[in-house]
């Protein structure tokens, strides 16, 4: 009998059969978001943290994640390990381009280990990106200054939008982290890390 999933609102209640006591009910906390979106190269990341602190930016983490790719019919599906847990992220993107439109899921993840290895056989893994990554904020705002294995210095800029908000209310901070940083046209990415690593 395969698990049934019932979702209401930012909760996922997974039930499933377990031996001979009947089916056990458990719930996963859900969270569904859209962010506008904004990735980049970077020369140094010192000097992008200060420039970001300047215009009110503040660290709130130094995070070392392990992201494994899935291979999914539509949108993107990561594992993602990091220092104090693990979470699964579904997302897509409804724009494409420098700045782009995604919405996400975010499922906590209890057993790491074991969900990583039924995901592999189930699925198939596509890539593993594995970085250090420097987390700032500001309002709605979030900065991320990534040294990425094997790729090397990036900066990711997310503003969340609310539900019913126009993502236009964000775009000018957006535009603002961005012109502090100094990136120009050039820089900016519109792939994620693991398409970069496949290109290679």
């Amino acid at each position: 009998m395969l698990p049934q999933q019932v979702v209401t609102g930012t909760k996922c209640r997974i039930i499933v059969r377990s031996g001979n006591s009947g089916w056990v009910s458990h719930t996963i906390k859900k969270l569904s978001l859209k962010n506008l979106e904004a990735k980049f190269r970077l020369v140094d990341l010192a000097e992008a943290e200060q420039r970001a602190t300047a215009i009110g930016y503040t660290r709130r983490a130094i995070l070392e994640q392990r992201d494994t790719f899935f291979r999914v019919a539509n949108g993107k599906l990561k594992l993602r390990e990091e220092t104090g847990g693990a979470v699964l992220i579904f997302y897509h993107r409804i724009e494409s381009g420098p700045l782009m439109l995604s919405n996400y899921e975010i499922v906590q993840v209890a057993e790491p280990a074991r969900t990583l290895r039924m995901l592999e056989d189930a699925l198939g893994t596509i890539a593993v990106v594995e970085k250090v990554r420097t987390l700032m904020m500001r309002d709605n705002v979030r900065l991320h200054l990534d040294r990425v294995a094997r790729l090397g210095l990036f900066g990711e800029i997310e503003a969340v939008i609310a539900d019913g908000e126009d993502p236009e209310q964000s775009r000018g901070a957006v535009d603002e982290i961005v012109a502090a940083l100094g990136v120009k046209p050039s820089d900016l990415i519109d792939v994620s890390y693991f398409e970069m690593l496949a290109a290679r």
